[in-house]
């Protein structure tokens, strides 16, 4: 068969190795293609799954395989071999047929050792055989043109902000910075602060920098204080953007993502998977709370009761300002410490898991909470 120099428009054949769910879906594009891609032969140690997939795709007798290393033993039988072997049982024969000169479909992963990825891939190289892995996902049209906005810069980098280097020309203040720079910044804090008061809008945030919100006042601040400065030339150390992974006691995990750069501000998702079935949140001033049960396959809304009203100047963090106060007030008037759900010993615990993730990200390692709150 081939040797690997196909004219256009040939048919490009191959064996499968392991006749299960993946090999099967794989083969599939032969039946569908079979002017483009032929399936001449397999290896399978069951015989039901090797007789099934000779009989769907007419190999021959002398084709199928019950043990993939007699297949590896032949002269080279076809262009191409899909590995679809159980994920422990990939690298001998990724390697057997990478030294016969096949290309190489392997499904991921490539194994469950790192030092056998290393060596198939390695032995690839040696051989000069192409190798792909079976990161299906990346090849979707939606991973695909993800890939190309990326790429061409439609949001920017994707980098933490604190490690961008600021515009050349630019000023390390906004109200110093020449138009053409200025005008241009996502971040540009004439943008984000006088033109709130330009809208007649003397809320947050610009009541933050300035007791009384005027143009004046407001570029005044911008002038000399800190919310002027340029975010890309700052001494600000704090991560824009970071994501932290948890293991609890118990085998349970959480993943909490910060990123500065989003279309809503302030916005928060909330995702809890259980074995029964998942709840998810978005946090907004009229948020709704979402399951989803994994054996009926239903999708239900749970309304939210509103206990409070809204009221003018409490309605920071989606009226979660007001709910903290009220609890507060509450708790200690009605002598109910189960109001009160940010006590001491909880809020330090929550601390210390920060301050512990802090640890990792400036060393780089995975850091373990001792109950004592001390670090290994």
């Amino acid at each position: 068969m081939s040797k690997g120099n196909k004219k256009e428009g040939s048919v490009l054949t191959a064996i499968v190795i392991g006749a299960g769910m993946r090999g099967t879906i794989y083969a599939q594009y032969a039946q569908m293609f079979p002017d483009r891609f032929a399936i001449i032969g397999v290896a399978d140690p069951r015989e039901f799954y090797r007789r099934k997939f000779q009989k769907d795709y007419g190999i021959r007798e002398e084709s199928c395989f019950s043990d993939w290393s007699e297949a590896s033993k032949r002269d080279k039988m076809s262009d191409c071999v899909i590995i679809t072997t159980p994920d422990r049982l990939h690298k001998d024969p990724a390697l057997a047929f990478a030294k016969k000169g096949y290309k190489i479909l392997l499904e991921k992963p490539m194994s469950v050792n790192e030092e056998e990825c290393r060596e198939i891939v390695q032995i690839c190289k040696e051989n000069s055989v192409t190798l792909v892995i079976c990161h299906v996902l990346r090849y979707t049209p939606w991973a695909q043109k993800l890939r190309i906005l990326i790429d061409s810069g439609v949001i920017g980098e994707v980098v933490n902000i604190n490690h961008t280097e600021p515009p050349p020309g630019s000023a390390s203040r906004c109200t110093d910075c020449p138009s053409q720079i200025e005008t241009t910044c996502p971040y540009s804090a004439k943008k984000i602060y006088l033109d709130h008061i330009k809208n007649a809008d003397t809320g947050f945030p610009v009541s933050v920098i300035t007791e009384e919100p005027t143009i004046e006042s407001v570029t005044t601040a911008l002038k000399t204080g800190p919310y002027g400065v340029c975010v890309y030339d700052n001494d600000n150390d704090v991560m824009s953007n970071q994501i932290v992974s948890l293991l609890f006691e118990g085998g349970a995990t959480a993943s909490l993502t910060m990123m500065a750069f989003t279309k809503s501000v302030s916005a928060r998702e909330i995702k809890i998977y259980g074995t029964r079935g998942q709840l998810s949140c978005v946090a907004t001033e009229s948020p709704i709370i979402e399951h989803f049960d994994f054996l009926t396959r239903q999708t239900r809304e749970i309304p939210i009761e509103t206990v409070l009203s809204w009221e003018k100047g409490m309605i920071g963090h989606g009226n979660a300002d007001l709910c903290c106060i009220h609890s507060f007030v509450s708790g200690l008037a009605n002598e109910k410490p189960s109001e009160l759900v940010t006590g001491p010993e909880d809020s330090l615990t929550s601390h210390l898991l920060v301050f512990a993730a802090e640890k990792a990200r400036k060393e780089n390692r995975v850091v373990t909470l001792q109950p004592d709150g001390s670090y290994n």
